[in-house]
């Protein structure tokens, strides 16, 4: 049974809740993870506790469980000049930057001029998720 310390191999997939397939393993290489070592949100851990080789299941996991509501404070405006001059820039394009504790992600919300307009929330913020998982096997 899977515990707070368990080594869990499983396939999974992870859904929008309209549907839309964003991560799985099915029909590849399963997932191996250490339970608590950062791998999966909390909120998703929690979901996989209690659980057995053999098991499949499916979740629904709401915002505040996965990856949070988007914060209005991680939209930041920026200058253009702070980009590359070679650097093309459009909405939808993730840019990384660097961060004291390594890269930080944001996506390009929207171009005005020379302002740029940057969300590093994470992508998934606000989302309901499904999650579906298969355990294949757990050691303790």
């Amino acid at each position: 049974m899977i515990t707070a310390e368990s080594q869990v191999t499983l396939h999974f997939a992870l859904r929008t809740d309209q549907g839309e397939e964003i991560d799985a393993t099915f029909g590849k290489a399963p997932a191996r993870l250490t339970m608590g070592d950062g791998s999966l949100p909390p909120g998703f851990e929690a979901c996989l506790l209690g659980l057995k080789a053999g098991d499949r299941e499916r979740f629904s996991v709401a915002p505040e469980k996965a990856f949070g509501q988007p914060n209005p404070a991680n939209i930041q405006r920026m200058k253009r000049h702070q980009f590359g001059a070679d650097m093309v820039l459009e909405p939808g394009l993730v840019v990384s930057f660097a961060d004291p504790t390594g890269e930080l992600p944001g996506v390009i919300k929207s171009l005005d001029g020379d302002n740029v307009e940057v969300d590093f929330n994470h992508p998934l913020a606000g989302m309901n998720l499904d999650f579906e998982v298969e355990i294949i096997t757990v050691d303790s």
